[in-house]
């Protein structure tokens, strides 16, 4: 089953994630998408991998995202992925020598959707909502709500379960919680 987790920060997500893939009774891969661009960053991403289970495999790719679920996909395996809207603003945001953003943000997101069909296993999607709120002022942050919102709908039609965390309390729009 390929699941979506969404909320807001601090809404208590990421741990309902934790919780479905400890649960799924399979081996789970962790794939973090969060880069370290500063000491407070560095310090989170510590703490994250400092909670996690010992016996977890950690996997750090803040781009390329739709070729390590290709890689590390299995039907024994539960991919927990946290968290999509740090992958997003890394594609919207990221300078590659070799082309433009908008070509690798296009090419990054068809293959995300390109390869989640195929994936065996459980797949854990944990990403922020972040379009109930006011219509940003910048244009940057404007494409990052609409993207982050086409993302959601899209990912939300292919998972067969949907949770909305708030407060930490799930609230299931979509499949069931068990």
């Amino acid at each position: 089953m390929h699941s979506l987790i969404l909320g807001g920060a601090r809404s208590g997500k990421s741990a309902f994630a934790e919780r479905l893939a400890l649960t799924s009774t399979r081996e789970v891969v962790y794939i973090a998408t969060a880069q370290a661009g500063d000491a407070e960053m560095r310090a989170r991403i510590a703490q994250h991998r400092a909670a996690r289970p010992v016996g977890w495999a950690s996997i750090e790719e803040p781009l390329r995202l739709a070729s390590v679920l290709a890689r590390e996909a299995r039907v024994d395996r539960c991919l927990l992925v946290d968290c999509l809207t740090l992958w997003l603003s890394n594609l919207l945001c990221a300078e590659h020598p070799d082309s433009n953003t908008e070509t690798e943000f296009a090419r990054e997101r068809a293959a995300l959707f390109t390869v989640l069909p195929q994936l065996p296993g459980h797949v854990v999607l944990v990403s922020n909502e972040v379009g109930t709120g006011i219509v940003p002022l910048g244009a940057l942050s404007r494409r990052y709500v609409d993207e982050a919102g086409r993302l959601h709908q899209q990912l939300a039609a292919h998972c067969g379960r949907v949770v909305f965390l708030i407060a930490g309390i799930p609230q299931v729009l979509k499949g069931t919680l068990s």
